[in-house]
Protein backbone atom coordinates (compact mmCIF):
# COMPACT_ATOMS: atom_id res chain seq x y z
CA UNK A 1 0.00 0.00 0.00
CA UNK A 2 1.25 3.49 -0.49
CA UNK A 3 2.46 5.31 2.18
CA UNK A 4 -0.13 8.65 1.01
CA UNK A 5 -2.71 8.64 -0.85
CA UNK A 6 -2.98 11.99 -3.21
CA UNK A 7 -5.81 14.00 -4.26
CA UNK A 8 -6.70 14.12 -7.97
CA UNK A 9 -6.42 17.38 -10.03
CA UNK A 10 -3.85 19.89 -10.04
CA UNK A 11 -1.43 19.65 -6.83
CA UNK A 12 1.21 21.37 -4.90
CA UNK A 13 3.48 18.91 -3.01
CA UNK A 14 5.02 21.09 -0.32
CA UNK A 15 7.62 19.99 1.22
CA UNK A 16 9.49 17.56 -0.77
CA UNK A 17 12.80 16.16 -0.35
CA UNK A 18 15.03 15.71 -3.64
CA UNK A 19 18.80 16.10 -4.89
CA UNK A 20 19.53 19.51 -5.55
CA UNK A 21 21.67 18.13 -9.04
CA UNK A 22 18.50 17.05 -10.21
CA UNK A 23 17.47 20.98 -10.25
CA UNK A 24 20.41 21.75 -11.59
CA UNK A 25 21.44 23.48 -8.15
CA UNK A 26 25.04 22.67 -6.02
CA UNK A 27 25.03 20.53 -2.72
CA UNK A 28 23.14 17.70 -1.20
CA UNK A 29 19.22 17.48 -0.61
CA UNK A 30 17.45 20.27 -0.71
CA UNK A 31 13.84 20.69 0.77
CA UNK A 32 11.30 22.72 -2.11
CA UNK A 33 7.82 22.42 -3.38
CA UNK A 34 6.65 20.56 -6.28
CA UNK A 35 3.54 21.08 -8.63
CA UNK A 36 1.77 18.63 -10.26
CA UNK A 37 -0.84 19.50 -13.26
CA UNK A 38 -2.25 17.97 -15.96
CA UNK A 39 -0.30 15.08 -15.68
CA UNK A 40 3.24 17.27 -16.31
CA UNK A 41 5.61 18.72 -14.20
CA UNK A 42 3.99 22.34 -12.56
CA UNK A 43 4.20 25.38 -10.74
CA UNK A 44 3.25 24.49 -7.54
CA UNK A 45 -0.80 25.37 -7.62
CA UNK A 46 -3.69 23.84 -6.65
CA UNK A 47 -4.21 21.22 -3.91
CA UNK A 48 -1.83 21.65 -1.23
CA UNK A 49 -0.54 18.34 0.02
CA UNK A 50 1.68 18.63 3.01
CA UNK A 51 4.61 15.66 2.33
CA UNK A 52 6.33 15.85 5.00
CA UNK A 53 9.83 15.87 3.90
CA UNK A 54 8.82 12.85 1.97
CA UNK A 55 11.65 12.11 -0.85
CA UNK A 56 11.14 12.66 -4.55
CA UNK A 57 12.85 10.71 -7.07
CA UNK A 58 12.68 10.98 -11.39
CA UNK A 59 11.67 7.30 -12.21
CA UNK A 60 14.75 5.46 -13.03
CA UNK A 61 16.76 4.06 -16.31
CA UNK A 62 17.78 0.65 -16.06
CA UNK A 63 20.31 0.53 -18.86
CA UNK A 64 21.58 -2.80 -18.60
CA UNK A 65 19.02 -5.74 -18.18
CA UNK A 66 18.62 -9.54 -19.73
CA UNK A 67 14.96 -9.63 -19.35
CA UNK A 68 15.40 -12.66 -21.76
CA UNK A 69 16.72 -15.16 -19.38
CA UNK A 70 15.26 -13.39 -16.10
CA UNK A 71 13.26 -15.64 -13.56
CA UNK A 72 14.98 -19.26 -14.90
CA UNK A 73 16.31 -19.90 -11.56
CA UNK A 74 13.64 -22.50 -10.69
CA UNK A 75 14.74 -24.96 -13.57
CA UNK A 76 18.08 -23.68 -14.27
CA UNK A 77 19.84 -22.57 -10.75
CA UNK A 78 23.91 -22.47 -11.30
CA UNK A 79 25.56 -25.78 -9.67
CA UNK A 80 27.80 -23.56 -7.77
CA UNK A 81 27.26 -20.16 -8.51
CA UNK A 82 30.62 -19.55 -10.70
CA UNK A 83 30.46 -17.21 -13.73
CA UNK A 84 31.29 -20.65 -15.72
CA UNK A 85 28.52 -22.40 -14.16
CA UNK A 86 26.28 -19.65 -14.81
CA UNK A 87 27.39 -19.75 -18.79
CA UNK A 88 26.81 -23.57 -19.23
CA UNK A 89 23.31 -23.98 -17.30
CA UNK A 90 22.08 -20.56 -19.30
CA UNK A 91 23.53 -22.41 -22.25
CA UNK A 92 21.69 -25.85 -21.55
CA UNK A 93 18.52 -23.63 -20.88
CA UNK A 94 18.31 -21.90 -24.47
CA UNK A 95 16.88 -25.32 -25.80
CA UNK A 96 13.72 -23.93 -23.58
CA UNK A 97 13.15 -20.25 -24.96
CA UNK A 98 10.47 -20.84 -27.18
CA UNK A 99 9.26 -17.25 -27.86
CA UNK A 100 6.46 -18.30 -25.37
CA UNK A 101 8.35 -18.93 -22.77
CA UNK A 102 10.54 -15.74 -23.68
CA UNK A 103 7.22 -13.52 -23.56
CA UNK A 104 5.92 -14.79 -20.23
CA UNK A 105 9.10 -14.21 -18.64
CA UNK A 106 9.72 -10.82 -20.35
CA UNK A 107 5.94 -10.01 -19.33
CA UNK A 108 6.67 -10.68 -15.43
CA UNK A 109 9.84 -8.77 -15.43
CA UNK A 110 8.23 -5.72 -17.05
CA UNK A 111 5.35 -5.51 -14.51
CA UNK A 112 7.76 -5.90 -11.82
CA UNK A 113 9.97 -2.88 -13.28
CA UNK A 114 7.30 -0.69 -13.92
CA UNK A 115 5.91 -1.40 -10.33
CA UNK A 116 9.10 0.02 -9.13
CA UNK A 117 9.51 2.73 -10.43
CA UNK A 118 11.35 2.24 -13.57
CA UNK A 119 10.09 4.17 -16.93
CA UNK A 120 12.85 3.20 -19.01
CA UNK A 121 14.87 -0.45 -19.91
CA UNK A 122 17.71 -1.76 -22.27
CA UNK A 123 17.52 -5.17 -22.59
CA UNK A 124 20.72 -7.81 -23.82
CA UNK A 125 19.23 -10.38 -25.70
CA UNK A 126 21.14 -13.99 -25.94
CA UNK A 127 21.90 -14.11 -29.95
CA UNK A 128 23.47 -17.77 -30.31
CA UNK A 129 22.76 -20.18 -32.62
CA UNK A 130 19.38 -18.73 -33.99
CA UNK A 131 17.91 -17.22 -30.80
CA UNK A 132 18.20 -14.06 -31.78
CA UNK A 133 15.48 -15.36 -34.87
CA UNK A 134 13.07 -16.05 -31.65
CA UNK A 135 13.96 -13.49 -29.12
CA UNK A 136 13.82 -10.52 -30.96
CA UNK A 137 10.23 -10.86 -32.70
CA UNK A 138 8.98 -11.18 -28.89
CA UNK A 139 10.99 -7.87 -27.89
CA UNK A 140 9.45 -5.80 -30.83
CA UNK A 141 6.29 -7.10 -29.62
CA UNK A 142 6.69 -6.46 -26.11
CA UNK A 143 8.00 -3.24 -26.93
CA UNK A 144 5.08 -2.22 -28.74
CA UNK A 145 2.64 -3.07 -26.00
CA UNK A 146 4.43 -1.57 -23.50
CA UNK A 147 4.58 2.03 -25.18
CA UNK A 148 3.95 5.01 -22.44
CA UNK A 149 4.62 2.91 -19.62
CA UNK A 150 8.20 1.79 -20.19
CA UNK A 151 10.80 2.98 -23.05
CA UNK A 152 12.16 -0.41 -24.23
CA UNK A 153 15.64 -0.93 -26.63
CA UNK A 154 17.72 -4.26 -27.00
CA UNK A 155 21.03 -5.35 -27.45
CA UNK A 156 22.01 -8.55 -29.10
CA UNK A 157 24.36 -10.49 -27.22
CA UNK A 158 27.11 -12.89 -28.66
CA UNK A 159 30.70 -13.60 -28.24
CA UNK A 160 33.73 -12.25 -29.64
CA UNK A 161 34.72 -15.33 -31.22
CA UNK A 162 31.50 -15.14 -33.37
CA UNK A 163 32.47 -11.90 -35.13
CA UNK A 164 32.01 -12.44 -38.58
CA UNK A 165 31.36 -10.44 -41.85
CA UNK A 166 28.96 -12.86 -43.29
CA UNK A 167 26.71 -15.97 -41.86
CA UNK A 168 24.56 -16.02 -39.00
CA UNK A 169 26.66 -12.70 -37.37
CA UNK A 170 25.88 -10.69 -40.28
CA UNK A 171 22.52 -11.71 -40.56
CA UNK A 172 21.78 -11.02 -36.71
CA UNK A 173 23.53 -7.66 -37.43
CA UNK A 174 20.51 -7.26 -40.56
CA UNK A 175 17.69 -7.82 -37.48
CA UNK A 176 19.54 -6.13 -35.29
CA UNK A 177 19.02 -2.55 -37.29
CA UNK A 178 15.82 -3.64 -38.60
CA UNK A 179 14.37 -3.50 -34.83
CA UNK A 180 16.18 -0.34 -34.47
CA UNK A 181 18.61 -2.13 -31.60
CA UNK A 182 22.10 -2.18 -30.77
CA UNK A 183 24.98 -3.95 -31.69
CA UNK A 184 26.30 -6.03 -28.48
CA UNK A 185 29.13 -7.99 -28.03
CA UNK A 186 30.97 -10.02 -25.01
CA UNK A 187 34.19 -9.08 -25.08
CA UNK A 188 37.25 -11.18 -23.42
CA UNK A 189 40.68 -12.42 -24.96
CA UNK A 190 41.13 -13.96 -27.91
CA UNK A 191 44.72 -14.19 -30.27
CA UNK A 192 43.10 -12.06 -33.19
CA UNK A 193 40.37 -9.66 -30.95
CA UNK A 194 41.71 -6.42 -32.55
CA UNK A 195 40.73 -7.51 -36.13
CA UNK A 196 37.71 -8.51 -34.51
CA UNK A 197 36.56 -5.41 -33.16
CA UNK A 198 38.10 -3.60 -36.13
CA UNK A 199 35.32 -5.56 -37.98
CA UNK A 200 32.89 -5.36 -36.15
CA UNK A 201 33.00 -1.54 -35.18
CA UNK A 202 33.02 -1.27 -39.26
CA UNK A 203 30.00 -3.60 -39.61
CA UNK A 204 28.13 -1.05 -36.67
CA UNK A 205 29.28 1.78 -38.67
CA UNK A 206 28.02 0.89 -41.99
CA UNK A 207 24.23 -0.11 -40.15
CA UNK A 208 24.00 3.01 -38.29
CA UNK A 209 24.23 1.66 -35.41
CA UNK A 210 25.47 1.68 -31.69
CA UNK A 211 27.24 -0.77 -29.78
CA UNK A 212 27.27 -2.12 -26.44
CA UNK A 213 29.81 -4.56 -24.94
CA UNK A 214 30.24 -7.01 -21.88
CA UNK A 215 33.62 -5.97 -21.19
CA UNK A 216 36.27 -8.29 -18.42
CA UNK A 217 33.74 -10.01 -16.31
CA UNK A 218 36.94 -11.13 -14.45
CA UNK A 219 39.60 -10.77 -12.21
CA UNK A 220 41.73 -11.52 -14.19
CA UNK A 221 44.38 -8.57 -14.60
CA UNK A 222 45.23 -10.05 -17.51
CA UNK A 223 42.19 -9.15 -19.25
CA UNK A 224 42.57 -6.18 -21.20
CA UNK A 225 39.74 -5.88 -23.82
CA UNK A 226 38.03 -2.74 -22.71
CA UNK A 227 41.71 -0.88 -22.72
CA UNK A 228 41.47 -2.51 -26.56
CA UNK A 229 38.15 -1.00 -27.40
CA UNK A 230 39.00 2.34 -25.83
CA UNK A 231 42.18 1.94 -28.57
CA UNK A 232 39.79 0.95 -31.57
CA UNK A 233 37.21 3.74 -31.19
CA UNK A 234 39.43 5.92 -30.93
CA UNK A 235 41.80 4.55 -34.36
CA UNK A 236 38.47 3.91 -36.06
CA UNK A 237 36.78 7.65 -35.06
CA UNK A 238 33.85 5.52 -34.48
CA UNK A 239 31.17 7.86 -33.10
CA UNK A 240 27.99 5.92 -33.12
CA UNK A 241 27.70 5.59 -29.03
CA UNK A 242 29.18 2.85 -27.11
CA UNK A 243 28.86 1.29 -24.05
CA UNK A 244 31.15 -0.88 -22.06
CA UNK A 245 29.32 -2.92 -19.38
CA UNK A 246 31.09 -4.84 -16.31
CA UNK A 247 34.62 -3.53 -16.71
CA UNK A 248 35.74 -5.75 -13.56
CA UNK A 249 39.55 -6.41 -14.33
CA UNK A 250 40.46 -2.69 -14.50
CA UNK A 251 39.87 -3.22 -11.02
CA UNK A 252 42.93 -5.80 -9.96
CA UNK A 253 45.21 -4.28 -12.21
CA UNK A 254 48.47 -2.68 -11.55
CA UNK A 255 47.61 1.03 -10.51
CA UNK A 256 49.53 2.69 -13.38
CA UNK A 257 47.94 0.57 -15.59
CA UNK A 258 44.67 1.02 -14.61
CA UNK A 259 44.91 4.35 -14.88
CA UNK A 260 46.21 4.77 -18.34
CA UNK A 261 43.22 2.67 -19.33
CA UNK A 262 41.03 4.97 -17.80
CA UNK A 263 42.37 7.64 -19.63
CA UNK A 264 41.52 6.18 -22.76
CA UNK A 265 38.05 5.20 -22.34
CA UNK A 266 38.02 9.11 -21.50
CA UNK A 267 39.60 10.20 -24.84
CA UNK A 268 37.75 7.56 -26.37
CA UNK A 269 33.85 9.01 -24.77
CA UNK A 270 33.23 5.28 -23.92
CA UNK A 271 29.73 5.28 -21.53
CA UNK A 272 30.54 2.97 -18.47
CA UNK A 273 27.68 0.76 -16.51
CA UNK A 274 28.48 -0.92 -13.25
CA UNK A 275 26.18 -4.07 -12.53
CA UNK A 276 27.70 -4.53 -8.79
CA UNK A 277 24.83 -7.11 -7.84
CA UNK A 278 25.72 -9.67 -10.64
CA UNK A 279 29.35 -9.19 -10.19
CA UNK A 280 29.64 -9.39 -6.29
CA UNK A 281 27.29 -12.68 -6.67
CA UNK A 282 29.61 -14.44 -9.16
CA UNK A 283 33.16 -12.62 -8.99
CA UNK A 284 36.14 -14.03 -6.33
CA UNK A 285 33.97 -16.73 -6.26
CA UNK A 286 35.64 -20.21 -5.14
CA UNK A 287 34.30 -23.12 -2.74
CA UNK A 288 35.61 -22.47 0.75
CA UNK A 289 36.83 -19.85 0.52
CA UNK A 290 35.91 -15.91 1.37
CA UNK A 291 35.78 -13.79 -1.52
CA UNK A 292 38.58 -10.75 -0.69
CA UNK A 293 37.69 -8.35 -3.93
CA UNK A 294 34.33 -6.93 -4.86
CA UNK A 295 34.47 -6.91 -8.83
CA UNK A 296 33.58 -3.45 -8.94
CA UNK A 297 34.76 -1.28 -11.68
CA UNK A 298 36.65 2.03 -10.74
CA UNK A 299 33.32 4.13 -11.13
CA UNK A 300 35.17 7.30 -8.76
CA UNK A 301 38.21 7.81 -10.25
CA UNK A 302 36.03 7.54 -14.02
CA UNK A 303 33.79 10.08 -12.80
CA UNK A 304 36.49 12.09 -11.83
CA UNK A 305 37.89 11.81 -15.72
CA UNK A 306 34.46 13.01 -17.21
CA UNK A 307 33.51 9.54 -17.99
CA UNK A 308 30.02 8.80 -18.03
CA UNK A 309 29.14 6.21 -15.55
CA UNK A 310 26.20 4.18 -14.92
CA UNK A 311 25.01 1.46 -12.58
CA UNK A 312 21.87 -1.03 -13.53
CA UNK A 313 20.42 -3.92 -12.44
CA UNK A 314 21.57 -6.96 -14.64
CA UNK A 315 20.12 -10.19 -14.27
CA UNK A 316 17.43 -11.27 -12.36
CA UNK A 317 16.91 -15.11 -10.43
CA UNK A 318 18.70 -16.42 -13.31
CA UNK A 319 22.09 -18.33 -13.18
CA UNK A 320 24.15 -15.21 -13.44
CA UNK A 321 22.30 -13.90 -10.16
CA UNK A 322 20.19 -15.85 -8.20
CA UNK A 323 18.35 -12.34 -6.72
CA UNK A 324 17.08 -9.12 -8.22
CA UNK A 325 13.65 -7.41 -9.45
CA UNK A 326 14.25 -5.18 -11.10
CA UNK A 327 14.05 -2.71 -8.53
CA UNK A 328 16.37 0.11 -9.21
CA UNK A 329 16.28 1.61 -5.67
CA UNK A 330 17.47 -1.35 -5.29
CA UNK A 331 20.31 -0.97 -7.28
CA UNK A 332 21.07 2.65 -5.45
CA UNK A 333 21.23 1.26 -2.08
CA UNK A 334 23.33 -1.68 -2.88
CA UNK A 335 25.79 0.42 -4.80
CA UNK A 336 26.01 2.83 -2.63
CA UNK A 337 27.11 0.23 0.34
CA UNK A 338 29.23 -1.30 -2.31
CA UNK A 339 30.90 1.50 -4.09
CA UNK A 340 31.06 3.79 -1.02
CA UNK A 341 28.48 6.59 -3.34
CA UNK A 342 28.19 8.06 0.28
CA UNK A 343 30.22 10.51 1.42
CA UNK A 344 31.49 11.13 -2.01
CA UNK A 345 29.65 13.63 -4.61
CA UNK A 346 26.43 14.27 -4.06
CA UNK A 347 25.51 13.87 -7.43
CA UNK A 348 25.55 10.18 -7.34
CA UNK A 349 21.52 9.77 -8.35
CA UNK A 350 22.36 10.88 -12.09
CA UNK A 351 24.10 7.71 -12.49
CA UNK A 352 20.42 5.97 -12.03
CA UNK A 353 18.79 8.40 -14.01
CA UNK A 354 19.96 10.86 -16.46
CA UNK A 355 23.34 9.58 -17.51
CA UNK A 356 21.84 6.09 -18.51
CA UNK A 357 19.42 8.36 -20.31
CA UNK A 358 21.93 9.88 -22.37
CA UNK A 359 23.88 7.23 -22.64
CA UNK A 360 21.58 5.03 -24.57
CA UNK A 361 19.84 7.92 -26.23
CA UNK A 362 16.74 7.61 -24.29
CA UNK A 363 14.46 10.70 -24.02
CA UNK A 364 14.23 11.50 -20.25
CA UNK A 365 12.94 15.76 -19.22
CA UNK A 366 13.78 14.43 -15.71
CA UNK A 367 12.33 17.38 -13.37
CA UNK A 368 11.81 20.16 -15.57
CA UNK A 369 8.66 22.21 -15.97
CA UNK A 370 6.86 20.69 -18.49
CA UNK A 371 8.00 17.31 -18.16
CA UNK A 372 5.90 14.25 -18.04
CA UNK A 373 5.12 14.14 -14.14
CA UNK A 374 6.81 10.65 -14.11
CA UNK A 375 8.38 10.11 -10.22
CA UNK A 376 8.56 8.26 -7.22
CA UNK A 377 7.87 9.55 -3.40
CA UNK A 378 9.18 7.89 -0.72
CA UNK A 379 8.28 7.60 3.11
CA UNK A 380 12.19 8.98 3.74
CA UNK A 381 13.48 12.43 4.46
CA UNK A 382 17.15 11.56 3.48
CA UNK A 383 19.48 8.94 2.22
CA UNK A 384 20.10 7.05 5.25
CA UNK A 385 16.27 6.73 5.92
CA UNK A 386 15.98 6.02 2.11
CA UNK A 387 18.27 3.36 1.94
CA UNK A 388 17.59 1.36 5.50
CA UNK A 389 14.12 -0.01 4.71
CA UNK A 390 12.90 -1.36 1.51
CA UNK A 391 10.61 1.68 0.65
CA UNK A 392 7.44 -1.01 -0.37
CA UNK A 393 5.39 1.15 -0.02
CA UNK A 394 6.02 4.14 -2.11
CA UNK A 395 4.14 6.12 -4.47
CA UNK A 396 5.09 5.72 -8.08
CA UNK A 397 3.32 8.40 -10.34
CA UNK A 398 3.08 8.03 -14.13
CA UNK A 399 1.90 11.20 -15.58
CA UNK A 400 1.29 12.61 -12.43
CA UNK A 401 -1.04 9.46 -11.58
CA UNK A 402 -0.39 7.13 -8.87
CA UNK A 403 -0.10 3.58 -10.60
CA UNK A 404 -1.21 0.20 -9.38
CA UNK A 405 2.09 -1.26 -8.01
CA UNK A 406 0.82 -4.74 -7.55
CA UNK A 407 3.23 -7.07 -8.25
CA UNK A 408 3.00 -10.34 -10.50
CA UNK A 409 3.32 -13.75 -8.59
CA UNK A 410 5.68 -16.02 -8.94
CA UNK A 411 3.38 -18.66 -9.77
CA UNK A 412 2.08 -17.16 -12.32
CA UNK A 413 5.83 -18.75 -13.90
CA UNK A 414 5.66 -22.37 -12.58
CA UNK A 415 4.30 -24.14 -15.78
CA UNK A 416 7.41 -22.69 -17.16
CA UNK A 417 9.34 -24.67 -14.69
CA UNK A 418 8.98 -28.26 -16.44
CA UNK A 419 12.75 -28.83 -16.35
CA UNK A 420 13.37 -28.67 -12.43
Amino acid sequence: MDFKTLPDGPLALRGVTLPACLLGQEGGLIRTDIGIADGKIAAPAGTDVDMGSAMLLPCFTDMHTHLDKGHIWPRASNPDGTFDGALKTVRADHALWSAEDVRARMSFALRCAHAHGTARIRTHLDSLEGQYLRSFPVFTEMRAEWAGRIDLQASSLVSCDRVARGGEFADLLRVVAEADATFGLVSYPIPDLKDRLLTFFDMAGSAGVSVDFHTDETMDPSSETLRLIAECVIETGFDGGVVVGHCCSVSTQDEARAMSTLDLIAKAGLNVVSLPMCNLFLQDRHAGRTPRNRGVTLVHEMKARGISVSFASDNTRDPFYAYGDLDMVEVLREATRIAHLDHSDPDWIHSFTTTPAAACGFEAEGLTIGAPADMILFPARDWTELFARPQANRIVLRDGKAIDRTLPDYSELDHLMRAK
